[in-house]
This record gives C-alpha cells, structure tokens and sequence, in this order.
C-alpha cells in the first residue's frame, strides 16, 4: 500500500509542477483541468469562469472528438486550438482528463 502512496504524492507533485511551469508561460492567463464526465478538478482561474468553460469546452471536444472518429475510425483527436479576438483556448484532451489552457494570443 505504500508505494502506491508514495506514486500519487510524487505524481500529484509531477503534476503541480506542470501545472506551475504553464501558468508562469507569457500569456497564460488560465489553466483548467477536467475529468472525462465535464467535472473541473483543478483551476487557476475563478469559480464561474472554471464552470462555464468546463462545461462548454468538455461539449466541444467531445463533439470535436466525435467528428474525427466519424471521419476516420482509427483516429483521435490528440489537440484542439481556438483562436478568437479575445484569446486563445488550448484543449489538450487525454482518455481521463481535458487540460485547458486560456491565453492572450497577443503576449
């Protein structure tokens, strides 16, 4: 039971350390970690802002994910980019969890 343990605290560290080296990137001005079901785990960003783009963004890649497998059976998608006036969204979905990065594109 231990060395499972000590794998989540060394993974969960490995993770906040990801987590520290995105936000400090020029721009960033959000991290956003989802689980498979739409849930937000982690944030860097304020309550409403992490729920409406959990939301919004958990239904979009899951239709974004949807349409590259309808048009290849074989394939999947690995990362999505959305590019507006405003910002940019940086979805990166994994079988578990969805890591949203928010940024000035202009920075």
């Amino acid at each position: 039971m231990l060395p499972n343990l000590l794998f989540v605290c060394f993974f969960q560290a490995e993770v906040e350390e990801t987590l520290k080296r995105i936000q400090s990137q020029k721009g960033v001005q959000g991290i956003i970690v989802v689980n498979s079901e739409g849930i937000p785990i982690k944030s860097t960003v304020d309550n409403s802002t992490t729920v409406q783009y959990a939301g919004l963004m958990h239904s979009f890649i899951m239709k974004a994910r949807s349409t590259v497998r309808d048009i290849d059976p074989q394939n999947d998608l690995t990362f999505l980019r959305i590019r507006s006036k405003k910002n940019e969204i940086m979805i990166a979905p994994d079988k578990d969890y969805f890591l949203i990065v928010i940024q000035n594109p202009t920075e």
